[in-house]
């Protein structure tokens, strides 16, 4: 496990928002997760647990806590059409390790930058898809250091959500997959249909955290703020993108209090137009 003080979060956020931690740490296994949450509990420290920072907005330049990132728990195996994997494992590498397998259903998950852990947290999808479509069982540790495992049947799931968000003190630390029998050449074929519709239509070259807001019922929210004309709206350096308008970008080194305006302002905006209260898929952390 390794901890370092004073760390630069710049490049753990995928905003690229300027920020430090009092304490960064990376543990290896469960065990070492154990380790550090006891010791921060006795050290009546804060704490925050970080995948790959993909969907997460830090509104101060300094978190003065120990944040635990878990992208070191990034172990997984496959047999047969199951997969066993620790929730630090991105999305792109379990995606592109099971077409290799012959296994199909989660070609979507191929470019989304988040790990496995962070989007049963939030029920990350694409597509159509969800990740929670295709879970089994999800390994936690509860409050109390306990570890549990549960099927999914037992926790509440939906569009963009899940129970783990509503109860933070519960970490997942790994969970099973169960896929269907594929071709990998009609996958990788997904793939790269998948990827050159997104450089056509998302501003990848820009840091951001993907899509800002939920889809309203039968409706789409890069629509609805694009048709009120906001593409290219900015607060200071964030962005509503010129390519996706339910993208905000960090084009001229925004803080996350711009990129908290500019979500603001872009709900003002739709709930006077067309009387629609857009909800926020990105988290927002606040010190």
């Amino acid at each position: 496990m390794k901890i370092y003080q004073d760390y630069d979060l710049t490049n753990n956020n995928t905003y690229k928002v300027k920020l430090h931690t009092k304490y960064f740490v990376l543990p290896n296994n469960k065990n070492e997760l154990i380790s550090i949450l006891k010791k921060i509990r006795s050290e009546k420290e804060k704490h925050l647990i970080l995948g790959n920072g993909s969907n997460i907005i830090f509104t101060s330049d300094f978190y003065n806590g120990y944040i635990i990132c878990l992208k070191n728990m990034n172990k997984y195996n496959i047999e047969n059409d199951t997969i066993i994997a620790e929730s630090g494992v991105m999305l792109p590498t379990i995606s592109l390790a099971s077409i290799n397998n012959s296994l199909t259903g989660l070609e979507w998950a191929s470019a989304i930058p988040g790990t496995l852990g962070g989007s049963i947290y939030g029920n990350a999808g694409a597509y159509l898809n969800s990740i929670m479509d295709y879970i089994e069982t999800i390994t936690y540790l509860d409050k109390e250091l306990n570890i549990k495992t549960i099927s999914k049947n037992d926790i509440n799931y939906g569009y963009r959500y899940s129970d783990f968000k509503k109860d933070k003190d519960n970490i997942i630390i790994s969970c099973t997959l169960k896929l269907n029998k594929g071709n990998k050449e009609e996958s990788l074929k997904i793939l790269k249909d998948r990827q050159e519709r997104r450089k056509l239509t998302q501003p990848l070259e820009y840091p951001s955290a993907g899509s800002v807001f939920r889809n309203p019922p039968n409706n789409y929210a890069g629509k609805l703020i694009e048709d009120l004309g906001l593409k290219g709206y900015n607060i200071n350096g964030a962005y509503i993108s010129d390519k996706h308008a339910n993208f905000i970008i960090n084009k001229n080194n925004a803080t996350g209090e711009d990129i908290v305006k500019l979500i603001n302002y872009i709900k003002e905006k739709v709930k006077e137009k067309y009387n629609i209260e857009l909800i926020l898929e990105q988290e927002i952390e606040r010190d």
